[in-house]
């Protein structure tokens, strides 16, 4: 089963945007697909025909990761940041900046993870560094990219379980 219609993105506060999503998983297999390369890379890429040729992850306090999205006629984007707090499978705190960013400053994601029923809702709560920052990236199209990478997630959730039942 799929849940598109469970994606909802709101502004709690005048500096953060929310995101939430539930998945038809298991929440650690949701929190692999966070947080191993080689699954975010299959579904981390916004609207189609992107690819991510870097996806560094490591996955510590201190931590840092890197992303670059690549696509035909396009400059490539870059992202990254540091990972200020993890507890496996539930939370993730971590710094989020643009290589050409373009809201002012930083932001700092906290991705949550919870499970009810064998359905995984996650909400990551973006905390931008000013309300003008946040505004920005409510106008940038992030939604629309969200939502595209959300619905790859799905597919492969479904295809890693089924494979796992398989086995």
């Amino acid at each position: 089963m799929f849940y598109p219609g469970s994606f909802n993105v709101s502004p709690p506060t005048d500096r953060e945007i929310q995101v939430t999503r539930d998945f038809n998983a298991p929440r650690e297999l949701v929190y692999d697909a966070f947080t191993k390369p080689e699954l975010v890379r299959r579904w981390l890429l916004g609207p189609p025909g992107w690819t991510m040729p870097i996806c560094e992850i490591d996955l510590k306090v201190g931590g840092a990761y890197r992303y670059v999205w690549r696509k035909q006629g396009e400059k490539d984007m870059g992202m990254g940041g540091i990972f200020r707090e993890i507890v496996a499978p539930q939370r993730i705190v971590a710094t989020e900046k643009f290589d050409e960013s373009w809201y002012p400053g930083e932001a700092l994601d906290t991705t949550v993870f919870i499970e009810q029923a064998g359905i995984t809702t996650i909400t990551i709560t973006i905390l931008y560094e000013s309300k003008e920052a946040r505004d920005i990236a409510r106008r940038s199209g992030m939604e629309q990219g969200m939502a595209a990478g959300y619905a790859r997630l799905e597919e492969l959730l479904s295809t890693m379980q089924k494979q796992m039942q398989a086995t």
